[in-house]
């Protein structure tokens, strides 16, 4: 059994018995934390913390890692709702396409974006793919991320999606890291379907979802609800589809326009919907009235010079709010949370703890893994991270290019 003791915690975030599974309004800029705390773990289960001056000492100290966390910070890992961590190479030649006046919309027309990685992944093999996902899925821990989702989309043919599905599936059991797989067979129409949009549908529907389904390769299907992609209509009738196969929604919509998508995917189940750089005021009355997550992706944003998610009028409006990278290598090449935290708070105004909120408690509602992670409770066994020495938790958020992590427990 490994026994871990941390002591002298500055301060021990996010933890508590009975802490809500989502947070709403008001409950986003509040943030339980107990100053100059221990934290006692067995095998990464939370068997004992509170404030230092009520520790009741350690009897036997065989075997017993003691770390001293003097004016550094402890809080749950990040959790990362919304990646595309699996493909076949990096795009660096559509960000001088933008730098050179391109929108993102223009490199697609061209043949460029979802497609040039489309394009790319058919050229490696499926170790390939393991090999090079599982390596970035290392460096995502070590940046302080505890669980991700990994989204297919870049096969966008029966053989490259079940190949990008598999490697998911391997690096469930070898990453040593919570991972819920997404079958996004729609994130586009390949081009030798460009005048037949229907028979790609129907190939999701009859030729890809069967094969998901029997062999359990996905958790949830998502379609990118979009102009240029694929419309309500056409989402509706791909996440009826995947329900047959008990495969819940997580949906991209709102990207560059309001199509409707967001009531359309909450009425379907959607466990979240992502993106929602637009936003119509029915949008936001369907979030506040559901328990679907609306998850923000401001690297994004940063990356494509597009509009910030309105986080802080979703907050007000009640909806359940999460932070999500959206890893890519088209419009958001950087897994790293911090950063996230960072532009959430500088582009979005969102206070420091309502940033932490919504990469801790209701990043996990957005992946459904409420029961195991983003709190600190007693019995749990919630991924933790060990800050650096640190003045603040909104120093996290202020000081936007030092590494913060020390040490992450998983």
């Amino acid at each position: 059994m490994r026994k871990q003791f941390i002591k002298n915690i500055k301060g021990l975030v996010q933890v508590g018995e009975n802490l809500p599974d989502q947070l709403r309004g008001a409950q986003m800029n509040q943030l339980p934390v107990i100053e100059n705390a221990y934290l006692a773990l067995e095998d990464n289960e939370v068997i004992a913390y509170g404030p230092m001056d009520e520790w009741p000492g350690i009897t036997d100290w065989r075997d017993v890692e003691v770390i001293d966390a003097t004016n550094c910070f402890v809080l749950p890992a990040f959790i990362d709702s919304h990646t595309h961590t699996v493909f076949a190479a990096s795009r660096e030649e559509e960000f001088v396409d933008r730098i050179n006046g391109l929108t993102y919309e223009e490199i697609a027309a061209k043949g460029g974006g979802i497609l040039n990685s489309a394009q790319k992944l058919q050229l490696q093999s499926e170790d390939e793919l393991f090999t090079a996902a599982l390596s970035r899925v290392q460096k995502i821990k070590a940046a302080g991320t505890g669980a991700l989702e990994i989204k297919s989309g870049y096969g966008l043919s029966t053989e490259g999606e079940l190949k990008m599905l598999r490697v998911i599936q391997r690096l469930k059991q070898h990453a040593g890291i919570s991972i819920k797989a997404t079958f996004l067979g729609a994130h586009a129409i390949p081009s030798q379907f460009k005048e037949n949009r229907q028979g790609y549908i129907d190939s999701i529907i009859h030729d890809m979802l069967p094969i998901i389904g029997k062999e359990k390769l996905a958790d949830y299907i998502d379609v990118f609800c979009e102009r240029n992609y694929f419309s309500t209509a056409e989402m509706e009738q791909i996440l009826d589809a995947g329900a047959k196969y008990g495969l819940k929604p997580k949906v991209h919509v709102n990207q560059f326009s309001v199509l409707g998508g967001v009531p359309a995917a909450i009425a379907k189940g959607a466990i979240s919907v992502d993106h929602l750089e637009e936003i119509a005021a029915n949008d936001l009355d369907a979030l506040a009235n559901s328990n679907c997550v609306a998850t923000l992706l401001p690297g994004c944003s940063h990356f494509l010079s597009i509009p910030y998610g309105a986080a802080n009028e979703l907050i007000a409006a009640g909806a359940v709010v999460a932070l999500a990278s959206d890893f890519n290598p088209g419009s958001s090449p950087s897994y790293d949370l911090l950063n996230v935290l960072s532009l959430a708070c500088i582009k979005m105004k969102m206070t420091p703890e309502a940033a932490i909120n919504a990469l801790t408690i209701n990043a996990a509602a957005a992946l459904e893994l409420q029961e195991t992670h983003g709190k600190i409770s007693l019995g749990r066994k919630s991924p933790i991270l060990l800050t650096h020495e640190i003045p603040s938790l909104a120093y996290l958020a202020y000081a936007y290019t030092e590494k913060h992590i020390q040490r992450i427990f998983i």
